[in-house]
């Protein structure tokens, strides 16, 4: 029987909320203090024993009822009614700028012109320094 068919597989629930944050099964493993073969085997299987997976949710920032009650469709009804509320609101027609973005890429450019160039003179008053200390010795 497919994982899709199992609405409490907490391997593959893991698994997708572990996609959803953008994190590898690698460093899920480094913060597990494990390797990213047991995290493989772990969001393969159905159940897990409720310490380890208090370790888990805590390693991926979510609480362990977020897990258990994991569902692709209560994400995607989230997602949805987020999207509608941004569209509704303020926000969500009226995309335009109230700067000119051309400006502030300039201003931008300055700084961080001006960055360089400090940057530059410290390097070349270390220069000069330490020219100084060898010619001392």
């Amino acid at each position: 029987m497919s994982t899709l068919t199992k609405p409490n597989h907490i391997g593959r629930k893991i698994s997708r909320i572990r996609e959803l944050r953008d994190m590898k099964q690698e460093a899920l493993a480094q913060a597990l203090g494990t390797n990213q073969q047991a995290i493989s085997i772990l969001e393969n299987s159905e159940t897990i024993d409720e310490d380890k997976l208090i370790a888990i949710a805590k390693a991926l920032g979510v609480t362990v009822d977020a897990i258990k009650n994991f569902s692709e469709d209560g994400m995607i009804n989230y997602f949805n009614s987020f999207n509608e509320a941004v569209n509704n609101s303020h926000f969500g027609n009226n995309n335009h700028c109230t700067f000119n973005p051309l400006d502030k890429l300039v201003e931008s450019f300055e700084e961080n012109k001006k960055l360089y160039e400090r940057l530059l003179q410290a390097e070349k008053d270390k220069n000069e320094y330490l020219e100084k200390l060898l010619n001392n010795k």
